[in-house]
């Protein structure tokens, strides 16, 4: 009896998935996007990984979590910056039986978008406050000691203009009697 090969089993090899998953190079660009776009199917897209592998990775990994929710904060930031121009600006789109463009100001969809979430961005940014706590301390306890020692000088007594001579003696044979 002669052994034949067995082929393996596709469940037994990693899938080109899998190994993108584990591969991790997909992150940076995929965090670019999302800043730049908000929009995490466009992202996955653009950093050549399944959108599914984009998700689970946000499940798992925590500090990956943080990256995303600050890359789509940024986005979101974005998208208001824009929002601001075409509020002040417009766009001009073609007007029927006319030479020139007209100025259009139709902002429902981008507000609608900007509401839907409002949430996220606010706990964002709240979450990069909060971060910033720690430099805050430490600025107010400087300032605090700032003002301790500008208050400790303020209270050493002034030499008077007459006894500069006079105290620089005293000092002197107070320091003799200290040591004696």
């Amino acid at each position: 009896m002669v052994d034949t090969p067995v082929p393996a089993s596709p469940l037994a090899r990693p899938c080109a998935r899998s190994r993108r998953a584990q591969d991790k190079s997909w992150r940076h660009p995929f965090l670019a996007h999302l800043a730049a776009s908000s929009n995490v199917a466009a992202s996955a897209r653009a950093a050549d990984v399944a959108t599914s592998i984009a998700y689970e990775a946000r499940r798992r990994d925590p500090q990956f979590y943080r990256e995303w929710q600050e890359a789509l904060c940024e986005g979101y930031e974005h998208l208001e910056m824009s929002l601001l121009q075409r509020l002040r600006d417009g766009e001009i789109k073609p007007a029927r039986d006319a030479k020139k463009g007209v100025r259009v100001f139709d902002n429902a969809t981008a507000l609608r978008l900007l509401v839907v979430h409002r949430d996220s961005v606010s706990r964002q940014q709240a979450i990069r406050d909060n971060r910033d706590t720690g430099a805050i301390l430490e600025a107010i306890n400087a300032r605090i000691d700032k003002m301790r020692s500008a208050r400790a000088i303020e209270a050493q007594p002034a030499p008077r203009a007459g006894d500069d001579a006079h105290d620089a003696g005293e000092d002197d044979a107070g320091e003799d009697d200290a040591g004696a």
